[in-house]
Order: C-alpha cells, then sequence, then structure tokens
C-alpha cells in the first residue's frame, strides 16, 4: 500500500487514503460525470496556444486567476513534446534530449485566462544538488500554493510507470483533491498488446486512490491519446475560473 510518503515537494507532507472500494466508487463517478458533461462543454482551440512567460518560482508568476493545468513529470518524461503534440506546433514548448532541460515555471496562455503550465521536470540525477533543491522548492510551492491550479497531468514513459516521485505527485494531487491525468507517455515503443497490459497495470495499481486519478497512454509521435488528453482539458476548462479578490 501507498502510505506515509514524504512527498519531497517544498517539504510538504501528507498521507495517502486506504479506502479502495471507496477509491474505485469515486473513480465510477468521476467518469460517469465526464461522460454526462462532454456533450454540453466548450471545446477550446488548442493550436492558438502562445507562450506567455517563464518564472524561476510563484512569486514570479502572472496573477493567481483564471485556470491553470499543469504538466509535470520526470526529466525526459516528454511533457514539452506532449504540450507540441497538443498544441500542434513543434516549438512552442522547447524540447531536448538532455534530461533536466525545463528549469523553470514556462506559462502558455490558450485564451484570456486558460493556461497550459510547464513545469521542472524532476529526478534527474545529474542535476547539481543545490540546483535539483532550487526546483524542488520551486515546484513544492507551485503545487501547493497556485489556486487556479485545477488540474494536473502527470507524465511518465510507458516502459517505466511509476516511480516514487511519480507517486508523490500523483498522492500529493489526491490529497488536495485535485484531479489528475496520468498520461503513459511513448506509447509507440511498445506493441499494441503490451501497451494495453502496461495500461491495465498502472490503472490497477492507482484504483486504490480515493480521488479522480485517470490513466490513458499516449504518444506525441504517432498523435496517439491528444484526443482524451484534449477532452479532459476542456472538461478543466469549463469549470468556474479564479477571480481577484
Amino acid at each position: 500500500m501507498l502510505k506515509n510518503i514524504h512527498s519531497g515537494w517544498g517539504g510538504i507532507k501528507f498521507t495517502c487514503p486506504q479506502a479502495v472500494a471507496l477509491g474505485i466508487i469515486t473513480a465510477l463517478f468521476c467518469v460517469f460525470l465526464r461522460e454526462i458533461t462532454i456533450l454540453t462543454i466548450k471545446n477550446y482551440n488548442y493550436h492558438m496556444t502562445h507562450f506567455v512567460t517563464s518564472a524561476p518560482d510563484i512569486r514570479h508568476l502572472p496573477q493567481d486567476v483564471g485556470i491553470e493545468v499543469a504538466f509535470a513529470g520526470r526529466s525526459n518524461a516528454g511533457k514539452s513534446s506532449a504540450l507540441n503534440a497538443l498544441t500542434r506546433q513543434k516549438s512552442l514548448a522547447r524540447t531536448s534530449k538532455t534530461p533536466g532541460r525545463t528549469q523553470l515555471i514556462n506559462l502558455f496562455e490558450v485564451e484570456e485566462g486558460i493556461r497550459l503550465v510547464d513545469l521542472p521536470g524532476y529526478g534527474y540525477a545529474e542535476v547539481p544538488e543545490e540546483m535539483k533543491r532550487k526546483w524542488q522548492k520551486a515546484l513544492g510551492e507551485y503545487l501547493q500554493k497556485r489556486e487556479c491550479l485545477l488540474g494536473l497531468v502527470v507524465l511518465m514513459d510507458i516502459r517505466h510507470p511509476l516511480k516514487d516521485l511519480d507517486r508523490q505527485m500523483i498522492e500529493w494531487a489526491v490529497v488536495m483533491q485535485v484531479p489528475v491525468m496520468v498520461l503513459l507517455t511513448k506509447a509507440d515503443k511498445l506493441a499494441s498488446g503490451a501497451r494495453k497490459s502496461q495500461l491495465a497495470k498502472v490503472r490497477q495499481e492507482l484504483a486504490s486512490l480515493e480521488g479522480d486519478v485517470q490513466v490513458e497512454y499516449f504518444s506525441a509521435l504517432k498523435k496517439i491519446g491528444i484526443d482524451k488528453l484534449e477532452q479532459q482539458l476542456n472538461l478543466w476548462f469549463n469549470q468556474p475560473a479564479i477571480e481577484a479578490e
């Protein structure tokens, strides 16, 4: 069971819920709600997404209003590639073969008040320790304090899913009642049967969490899963926006 794990995100601590049956019921109810609302929501044009700003921490971000959905994952999990595939723009988010390249919080605007956020990658061992601590602090503060964060996309290589930091990120979101979409990236690297088997395995492992957590496989290269990602983003972005006090 997943429990009593120190998150590592800026010193936040939490205990993972253990109610397996309730977690399954909650997940099924969330699926039902998604299905009945999908016909009435606004569909956003992600092709029009544009870069807004980069910031080392939340103190340098724009005002905490509107709606933000953050993309998080281990270094080289494919966050930037996923954003580029979603927006049909080859270089909206900078990609690199060198893990740890994303060092800042990067904001992209779909339309006024609707933003996608590319968070610093985590878990890359070769990053200097001081820089790693700085990234983790910035990441932890954003996740804990950003009120307009209404959804979290956690990306994991389908061949190596659910590393410790991935689990901690998902557990944090569940405790904070932030809905999560897990994308198993680089799905094109596996044959169809292995891909489906890995998807089922990850879904089963996360079924014990009491919260809104869904899992899909994804490939930026082969354009697999983009429709499901768009569908989920539209649901999140149709929620009431956070307004200025």
